[in-house]
């Protein structure tokens, strides 16, 4: 055993004692003498960066409610999911003759009618819900809202006739609740309508908040004030957008509490003394309704309401509970002649002059029940709204003239705004504490002070967007940048017809109001194109006839020698002619008159 030779060292004997001089070093890859089971600080960043990347933005579409008043809706969509916020309408302008309303544009809304996961409804105001009618008659998506918006919307909805029943929704604030990949929450806010909230919408992208129409009111008639602490709560969550209206941006201070209006209306109730009271108010500004139920119930009067959409928001109201009615207090328009003046109050529409109003009736002595004169206070509860202004003044002259006593919001405190002013909107800001913002609700004016406001916070210009109708944004934590915007605009509603009337057809209203219409009916014979008779010419709006016997007559002329001429020219094509018979006959007009009405040539073969 002696002689036999000793076995070398094994490996693992070679682990476990340590080497001698003359033993040759293994060399270990460099990737093995790096790598270790524990991750590094430089390799943790990498998967979070990652992470990060991956997290799918948010697009935002504005159908309405950008440079403008009214028709406000809002569209969020992330991954394959749409939920809509709001869905108004607008009154026309001056400039959209025989219009009724403008909605907007739902072309982009039917084109992704699969994606819609709903439709948020912030409060009951027509600028928030008149649109929804026309949208369900296109696409019917499910309607979520709190319980008196809900039942406003009901009722508006019997006016039409839809081909499905709608998907109505009742939700409360402080409720949550998903649509597709959004967690939907209601935040309470203070309004000038009951049941209003903010919508907070928990993406995969991160927290947006709209506000809807918002104040923050410490002594509210209805209900309690707006919930600052979830909207603090939020941003401590960090909200990565505030979508938030802008009516009052331009307003500093606070806006005034409704108490104001109660302590207003309590001083002239008390100065009426033995002369009827009519209040007009909008409609759906039902928390003043209470205070003027409760006034009259302090002063021994009767309620009376007038105006349709009055009687609707009322009954809506009252049957659920938002107004507080002692029994016996509400009488029929009818029985106002059965109670003494100092009995009465009477709760009317109109306060912005609209020309087909109660309270505008009443003025114009056109009302069938109500009779104004010298007996009668007169409120008007309400600002006018911009472009109103000379309407609304248009009305109180003429109730003056009757000699009823107007009193009106600049001269007493008888109304004060359902929006926030400039403090109001700096303490939403500093409690969202958001990384983007985009000031939504309100002309350019009021986005571009709204803008100022955000910045004088130290919020950076470059995380702020002001879009305009028909603009997309992709929000997500890299940025907030502009896409290809989507279609949209305005659409005229003009009694039945949705979408008929545009921008050709307003054009013609506007040249016939401006200028009149000239018509020049002829008949030619089927065989030559020689005028068998005529050429007739009527004037609408243009002139009176009897007294432009000259001109119609070399308007005759015109038409005949035109009409002549093509003839022996062998002329035959009606449009052809015509333009021949309008050119010239223009060219005439505006020689003599300076005027340029259209010319309608009526043509018919014999």
């Amino acid at each position: 055993m002696s002689e036999t030779k000793k076995r070398p060292q094994t490996k693992n004997k070679g682990r476990t004692q340590k080497p001698q001089n003359n033993t040759k070093k293994v060399k270990v890859s460099p990737f093995k003498r790096a790598y270790k089971p524990t991750v590094s600080a430089n390799t943790k960043s990498k998967p979070r960066q990652k992470k990060a990347a991956l997290k799918p933005p948010v697009r935002v579409a504005f159908l309405g409610g950008l440079n403008e008043i009214g028709k406000n809706l809002t569209v969020f969509e992330c991954q394959n999911d749409i939920v809509i916020v709001d869905c108004g309408m607008a009154f026309p302008d001056g400039d959209m003759l025989g219009v009724d309303l403008v909605i907007p544009d739902y072309s982009y809304l039917e084109q992704n009618r699969d994606k819609i996961r709903g439709v948020v409804i912030t409060h009951g105001h027509e600028d928030h819900i008149g649109g929804i009618p026309y949208l369900l008659a296109k696409v019917n998506v499910p309607i979520y809202g709190t319980p008196l918006t809900v039942g406003l919307i009901e009722n508006k909805l019997r006016e039409h006739s839809l081909s499905a029943p709608p998907k109505l929704i009742k939700k409360n604030a402080g409720d949550r609740f998903s649509l597709g990949c959004f967690d939907v929450e209601l935040i309470h806010v203070n309004h000038s309508i009951p049941d209003a909230v903010a919508v907070a919408l928990h993406t995969p992208a991160g927290n947006l908040i709209h506000t809807g129409d918002f104040k923050v009111d410490y002594t509210p008639i209805e209900g309690r004030m707006t919930d600052l602490n979830r909207f603090a709560a939020l941003g401590d969550e960090g909200v990565l957008a505030l979508f938030a209206e802008s009516t009052n941006a331009e307003r500093p201070g606070y806006t005034p509490t409704e108490q104001k209006v109660t302590d207003s209306f309590d001083k002239l109730f008390s100065t009426a003394r033995r002369k009827r009271i009519i209040i007009a108010t909008f409609a759906s500004n039902i928390s003043r309704i209470q205070q003027i139920i409760n006034c009259a119930v302090k002063y021994g009067r009767k309620v009376a309401f007038s105006g349709r959409s009055m009687i609707n928001y009322m009954s809506v109201a009252q049957e659920l509970g938002y107004v507080k009615v002692p029994d016996n207090l509400i009488i029929d328009i009818d029985q106002l002649k059965d109670f003494p003046p100092e009995k009465i109050v009477l709760a009317t529409t109109g306060s912005q002059g609209e020309p087909m109003s109660a309270l505008s009736r009443m003025a114009y002595s056109d009302h069938r029940k109500v009779s104004v004169g010298a007996g009668d206070f007169i409120i008007i509860s309400a600002n006018p709204i911009p472009g109103n202004e000379r309407t609304v003044g248009n009305v109180v002259d003429e109730l003056l003239k009757r000699g009823c006593e107007v009193v009106y919001e600049s001269m007493y405190e008888v109304h004060v705004s359902g929006h926030a002013c400039q403090e109001e909107l700096k303490l939403l800001h500093s409690l969202v504490k958001p990384q983007y913002f985009v000031p939504v609700h309100g002309e350019q004016k009021m986005l571009q002070k709204h803008r100022s406001l955000a910045m004088s916070l130290g919020m950076d210009a470059k995380n702020i967007y002001i879009g305009d109708i028909g603009k997309c944004i992709e929000i997500s934590e890299n940025g907030i940048k502009e896409v290809e915007p989507v279609p949209a605009g305005k659409v005229f509603v003009d009694g039945l017809g949705v979408g008929d009337v545009g921008s050709i057809v307003l054009r013609d209203r506007k040249h016939l109001g401006q200028d009149g219409l000239i018509i020049i009916v002829a008949s030619l014979d089927v065989y030559d194109g020689h005028v068998i008779s005529g050429p007739d010419i009527v004037s609408r709006g243009f002139v009176y006839v009897r007294e432009s016997g000259d001109l119609m007559d070399d308007i005759r002329t015109t038409a005949l020698e035109i009409l002549e001429d093509c003839s022996h020219r062998n002329i035959h094509e009606w449009g052809v002619i015509k333009n021949k018979v309008k050119d010239d006959v223009a060219k005439l007009i505006v020689k003599q008159t300076g005027r340029s009405p259209m010319i309608l040539p009526i043509l018919m073969e014999v």
